[in-house]
Parts: structure tokens; sequence; C-alpha cells
């Protein structure tokens, strides 16, 4: 680390619990960002201005002026880019020693197993159930820890699931597949803009712990805002031994699908 990198991680470095072993961990990681939009702004501004050696955003869209009450990554000037781009550009005027990698499509299939594989966390800033159990099956089967968020309207939710521990539960032994949810998404319920800020910000905290290895992390609980109120609550998870993505026979677990990013 030269002058330059210690005295723009310094507050980090003074940190006991992450010094510059801690800050150099976070300089050779890489992380997976899926989705461009509430929860990926905050996060990936955190993630870089941190000192994340390597983000590979992806998300398909193109920035809207709807998305600017919330999404700070973008500006207004960003309209009709791609989110990646866009986001790109922010990312590397804050910290240019961070590699962003832009995927301006949908990852499906092998392309998103790949992309998993190589990354030291996923992060999911979706907002669509089909998604978030693509990108499950591939952290369940390359055993990567996920760092999961959604927000609507004045609610949000936070939990991480750190496959690389065999009693970690996963996105599946939260919300089955087969389940009936109810999917609820920004544009038609709307969402109170500090929100997505609240829960990507806690993802970004959750991240960067997972990958120096530091404190404690939300594996095995989910964490639950009502902004209106302000009240946070807090659920245990268990694995469920009879989850057919991360339990039983490794062999019989279902591979990735195809997936939509957030919108």
């Amino acid at each position: 680390m030269d002058d330059n990198q210690l005295l723009r991680y310094s507050r980090h470095i003074l940190l006991p619990e992450i010094g510059i072993d801690g800050q150099e961990k976070l300089r050779a990681s890489g992380v997976l960002v899926v989705g461009a939009g509430g929860l990926g702004a905050p996060l990936s501004l955190y993630l870089a201005a941190s000192g994340v050696g390597r983000i590979v955003l992806c998300d398909h869209d193109a920035v809207d002026l709807t998305n600017l009450q919330r999404q700070i990554v973008h500006f207004t000037d960003s309209i009709g880019k791609a989110k990646v781009e866009s986001a790109r550009e922010t990312l590397t005027r804050i910290n240019p020693e961070v590699r962003v990698e832009p995927i301006a499509e949908r990852v499906a299939g092998e392309r998103l197993e790949r992309l998993v594989q190589h990354a030291d966390a996923v992060v999911d800033c979706t907002d669509n159930f089909v998604t978030r159990h693509a990108i499950n099956r591939a952290c369940v089967r390359f055993r990567k820890p996920l760092v999961s968020g959604a927000a609507v309207r004045f609610d949000g939710q936070i939990a991480v699931f750190d496959l690389r521990r065999n009693d970690s539960p996963c996105y599946h032994c939260l919300f089955p597949e087969e389940g009936e949810f109810e999917e609820m998404r920004c544009a038609v319920m709307g969402v109170f803009a500090p929100i997505v800020g609240i829960i990507g910000a806690s993802q970004a905290a959750e991240t960067l712990k997972l990958l120096m290895g530091v404190g404690e992390s939300l594996n095995g609980r989910l964490l639950m805002l009502d902004a209106l109120g302000m009240r946070w609550r807090s659920i245990n998870l268990k694995k469920d031994p009879h989850c057919r993505v991360c339990g039983g026979d490794t062999t019989q677990r279902e591979p990735a699908s195809a997936c939509a990013t957030d919108r």
C-alpha cells in the first residue's frame, strides 16, 4: 500500500478490527453485484469508496427519470445511459483504483454461474423472486456468501446467507420457490427514497465484514425495517434440512436459471 492509499483508507486502518491487513483483503477481493438500481446504488458507492478491488456490476436496464428519486449513483445527465455504465463512471470518479466491470445484460445460466464462481461475495440488489432464486442456486452451488436485500414502500429487509458454512440457511429456506409470496415492485407500489439507502448501506456493511472476516454477520438472521415508525425487527433463521436447493445430497441441487435484474 502506497502513501496515497494509506491516506485514502486511513479511517479504516485506524480501526483495530480492520487495520492494514483488513484493508488489503478488500483490495484483493471481488464482489458480484446484481442490480444497479435503488439498492445497488448506495451499496456500490460504499464498496468503491471502501476500496474493494473489483466490482462486477450487472443490470440490463437504462437510467430513467423516475429512478433519480432514489438511485443516487446516477445523475440527471445519465438518463438514457445503461445503468451499469452510468454507475461505472460515478464509482471511478469516487475511487479510480477500483476496477468496475459493467455487464449490461440479463445474466443467466452458465454466465451467471461463472460470475458467481469467480466472486468472493455476491450481493442481490434485484426486485423479483425469479432472479433471487437463480442467484441463490448459483451461490449454493459454489458456496459463496450471499447478501440479500429488498425494499418497497416504507419497508426494507436484509439477510446474509454465508453458504461457505454447512449450517447456513439459503434464500430458498426462507422463501421457498414453490411458496405463495406476493411480489411487490417499486414501479407499482412506490418506495420511500431513504429506505433503499438504509438497506443498501447495510448490505455494504455486511459485504465488507464478510470480505475482511471481521465482526458478526447477519448469517442466520433476517432484519426487517419499518421506516415509517423507524422500528427494526430481527428473526432467527434455520437451515431447512429438506430444502431442495441447499439440503441433502449436493449432487441433486438445482442449477441456476435465467434471471432479470433490478428496475
